[in-house]
């Protein structure tokens, strides 16, 4: 019988809303349950600082290297997760003692495979003082290394959660945070990789046209008409016909802007560029799935999972949480997962999903004392 493991994930996606924690037991193969979990928001000055970072990150080459506001961050991205490691403990009645691993992805703020160069900010060391429990953290680093493309790493939890589900036929996990990525299961074979630019360049024309931090439900898109001409020009990009695997950096498509427009036509116009770049990778796949499972913030988007269901020819599209899944917490389920896989050495990344030459195990241990 498999040692399962009482594992914690958290996560703090490209999004910069905030913190999402959650507890599952697994042996790193199989789930056996979902337990609570939860969610911190970022404090506005928090969200200012990280944005500021993103701004300033792209001058890095040294991963280890935090200059200027990039130093600020990293501590406000650890206190954040502390604090939100903390009430989750308290409010669930947890004992630490009862917690075998915490999977702490931090904040990523450069990523750039081609150079070999990812950079997550958050402090493992200083996390695990801070809650007194072994904390794995780095996840991206070795598969980067070993010239892989270092994203994305939900696949394999993907993979356990379809299994666990019996169906027939390929079926397609997508995660819609700041950046979309896809994991196609098909018995044995898992391809994965990011597909397009997610909420990312909808939750910047939000914050900088109306001063909201996301589209609630899609009711602003809803409103509006869609330029299918910018659509098209923005497909073009020549991302979208590259093979997996392949992945993105948050900001990859930030120099595409927006002609004048009304904030509805342009929530609109984004939602569905997003939409279609996810429509864009059924071609690249090996067959056609029978299914899309549709997880992470995205999944709230009504607007958005109704351009999904008009572009993609499938049996059925679905979010995540219909099935029983959290499209909420998935991401932080997944790093408590990949944590629990890193502590056996199993691989977290494989030549279909990253591009990395051999299947990688990966993240680094910090123990409170």
């Amino acid at each position: 019988m498999p040692t399962m493991l009482t594992a914690i994930g958290l996560m703090s996606g490209t999004s910069l809303d905030g913190v999402d924690i959650a507890l599952i037991e697994t042996d790193g193969r199989e789930v056996r349950a979902f337990g609570p979990s939860s969610y911190r928001p970022y404090a506005e000055a928090e969200r200012g600082v990280l944005r500021q970072a993103l701004a300033e990150a792209v001058q890095l080459s040294d991963r280890d290297a935090r200059p200027g506001i990039l130093a600020e961050a990293e501590r406000v991205v650890t206190a954040a997760h502390a604090e939100a490691m903390a009430g989750f403990l308290a409010q669930n009645h947890i004992a630490r003692e009862n917690v075998d691993i915490v999977g702490f992805h931090g904040q990523t703020v450069l990523h750039r495979p081609a150079d070999r160069l990812t950079v997550q900010i958050g402090d493992g060391a200083a996390l695990a003082r801070a809650i007194h429990i072994p904390v794995m953290h780095d996840f991206r680093a070795a598969d980067v290394a070993a010239g892989g493309q270092g994203a994305p790493l939900v696949p394999v939890y993907h993979r356990a959660l379809a299994q666990a589900l019996g169906r027939k036929g390929p079926t397609a996990v997508v995660n819609i945070g700041g950046v979309s990525n896809i994991t196609y299961i098909d018995g044995d074979t898992l391809i994965a990789c990011d597909i397009g630019p997610g909420n990312a360049l909808l939750d910047d024309f939000m914050f900088r046209s109306v001063g909201e931090p996301y589209d609630c439900e899609g009711r602003l898109a809803a409103q509006g008409m869609v330029d299918e001409d910018w659509v098209a020009s923005g497909l073009a990009h020549p991302f979208f016909t590259e093979p997996p695997p392949k992945s993105l950096d948050r900001n990859h498509f930030a120099a595409l802007t927006l002609r004048d427009t009304a904030p509805a036509d342009g929530a609109a116009t984004l939602t569905a560029f997003t939409a279609a770049a996810i429509a864009s990778i059924a071609p690249l796949l090996p067959k056609s799935p029978l299914s899309w499972i549709v997880a992470g913030g995205g999944a709230r988007n009504l607007t958005l999972m109704r351009m999904l269901r008009e572009r993609l020819t499938a049996e059925s599209v679905e979010a995540a949480d219909a099935l029983g899944w959290s499209a909420d917490a998935m991401e932080a389920q997944a790093f408590g997962f990949l944590a629990a896989r890193g502590l056996k050495g199993l691989p977290l990344s494989y030549p279909a999903t990253t591009g990395v030459p051999i299947p990688m195990t990966g993240g680094v241990v910090a123990r409170p004392g």
